[in-house]
């Protein structure tokens, strides 16, 4: 095998020379297994593993083969589902652009201005594209402010179009209307939507100011002001500002006295002071909303105005030698007003602070006032008279309209019906007492017991009931804490004492026998054992008969 010829020379015998480095001249391996499967593969290198161009895949195959989509098995694969569609008042509902912009106003009939910079803010609705453009009210501007354009979608120009919030940006100016707005800055929000749309924001300007507004703001003369008080420049400084203290009036000494809560106004601006009462829910009281007007209140009299007739006239500075002032409302301390004293356990924020700025008293803190309730009184049941049921008697002092006691139900409706009977003789030292035989009914659905006594004939004693329904007691049982008789305490030999009387249980129904079988968790050994002992006296006697009978035959 001969390798490449030399460039330059042809392609004949001896002009080609043999590469001596080379030892394999086997040909590539074109078969293969890849997860059990045989496959082909294309060579890649040829004899003497020399590198084969022709098999190699070119940039476009390769560029077909990485967009090309796999095919499967059973045809095309299926298109995946287009998105849900969303409308735009369900995607942008409740948002809103805001913009910050102003417009400039002539003012034709005034010496002291000329024009006046008008500050509005720019509201863009993405779900319909529709706009609005709001003043903040400025308090004593004397200007009709507020909504300037409703809600609507605005013209941008002649043909009809709208103006859309690709359109809005800032540093620029709009016009709606006929009015130029100056667009200069926007809020976070508006910031963020149109960097996400792709828009190109302008950097933020400065808001304009009104010079007139500015020019107000500054003082035109300074002056000094005169030794006495200035009530206008009071009026001026403090209007509006009140302090509040929270009091209360202690009236409980007094003969159905109590502890009400008011809360004292002190205005700055004045010097008057107003007290309004606080009205609790279902209070009883007439909903008056003040125990005194607002008036100034004197603080020292002089001594000839004692005796003036002040439910007739008017207080005024010729009688009074000081007024209260803010340094006399301190927490803590009381305040005596028309004859009340009044003690202040707490104000508001801006009280503290204009106490902080004004005195340099920082220690107001709140004082508790409620009152530790006294511990409630134990209700004791007074003792049991005897008469009727023990949770009957204390209904009547649970409440003024006594209930009946609350019954198991569900113990009812499972064991309605369902009566145990068992047959019993009265333990007497009377020989009259000793053949009577009663009858015992215990009622599973109450757990009340009844007694009726067969009646003889020529026996001299009238049978019938004996004992009505009812809840029987257990001996040397508490009348706080009674312990009724229940199933288990009835078997074969027990003493059940009734209300002084004993009686001796003889024998019971087929009926107690199931029970107790079913129920047998509920009772004693020693009373399943007397059933058991009297079962078997009852079958010994039955089968010596039946045995006798059998001899006979």
């Amino acid at each position: 095998m001969v390798s490449n010829p030399v460039h330059g020379l042809p392609f004949l015998p001896g002009t080609s020379f043999k590469d001596s480095t080379k030892t394999a001249f086997h040909r590539s391996q074109t078969l293969g297994y890849r997860n059990g499967y045989a496959i082909v593969r294309r060579p890649t290198v040829g004899i003497g593993g020399d590198r084969l161009q022709f098999n190699q895949l070119s940039q476009a195959v390769l560029d077909e083969l990485a967009s090309k989509a796999p095919v499967l098995t059973y045809g095309q694969p299926k298109q995946a589902p287009p998105a849900d569609f969303i409308p735009a008042h369900v995607a942008f509902d409740k948002k809103v652009l805001k913009f910050n912009a102003y417009f400039q106003e002539d003012v034709p009939m005034s010496t002291e201005e000329q024009y006046r910079i008008r500050q509005v803010n720019i509201y863009y609705y993405l779900e319909d594209d529709s706009m609005s453009v709001i003043e903040p009210v400025v308090e004593n501007s004397g200007i009709p402010q507020g909504k300037l354009i409703k809600r609507q979608r605005l013209a941008k120009n002649d043909r009809g179009d709208h103006y859309h919030w690709k359109d809005l940006n800032r540093g620029i100016n709009i016009t709606i209307y006929g009015k130029t707005f100056r667009v200069v800055d926007c809020d976070q929000f508006t910031q963020v939507f149109l960097e996400s749309q792709g828009i190109e924001l302008n950097p933020p300007e400065k808001m304009a100011l009104d010079p007139y507004t500015e020019l107000r703001k500054q003082p035109l003369r300074k002056y000094v002001t005169p030794s006495d008080f200035d009530q206008l420049k009071q009026f001026l400084t403090f209007d509006k500002q009140v302090l509040r203290f929270y009091a209360i009036w202690d009236d409980t000494d007094s003969m159905y006295g109590e502890c009400r809560t008011y809360i004292i106004h002190y205005y700055l601006m004045d010097d008057t002071v107003e007290i309004r009462e606080v009205h609790e829910r279902n209070d009883g009281r007439d909903p008056f909303p003040l125990l005194m007007n607002r008036q100034r209140m004197p603080k020292v009299l002089v001594e000839n105005a004692k005796n003036f007739p002040q439910c007739v006239l008017e207080i005024s500075d010729q009688e009074v030698l000081e007024w209260y002032t803010a340094k006399d409302f301190i927490v803590g301390k009381s305040l005596t007003v028309l004859g009340r004293t009044f003690f202040i356990y707490d104000c508001d924020p801006f009280t503290r602070r204009y106490y902080k700025e004004k005195f340099g008293i920082t220690d107001l803190p709140r004082i508790d006032v409620n009152k530790q309730e006294p511990p409630p009184v134990k209700q004791e049941l007074p003792p049991y008279n005897g008469f009727g049921l023990v949770e009957d008697s204390a209904q009547n002092c649970f409440a003024l309209i006594p209930k009946a006691p609350k019954k198991d139900v569900i113990k009812m409706l499972v064991n309605d019906n369902k009566v145990l009977r068992y047959l019993a003789a009265l333990e007497s030292p009377i020989p009259e007492d000793k053949d009577r035989r009663f009858v015992f009914s215990y009622f599973l659905a109450t757990d009340m017991i009844s007694i009726f006594e067969p009646p003889v004939r020529n026996s001299g004693i009238i049978g019938g009931k004996y004992l009505g329904r009812t809840k029987v007691v257990k001996p040397y049982s508490t009348v706080d804490n009674p312990i009724y008789y229940g199933p288990s305490d009835f078997f074969i030999g027990a003493v059940i004492e009734v209300f002084g009387h004993r009686f001796i249980i003889l024998d019971t129904d087929e009926y107690v026998l199931k029970y107790m079988e079913s129920n047998a968790a509920q009772y004693s050994p020693e009373a399943l054992a007397s059933v058991q002992k009297h079962v078997r006296k009852l079958e010994a006697p039955a089968s010596e008969s039946e045995r006798y009978a059998g001899m006979q035959c």
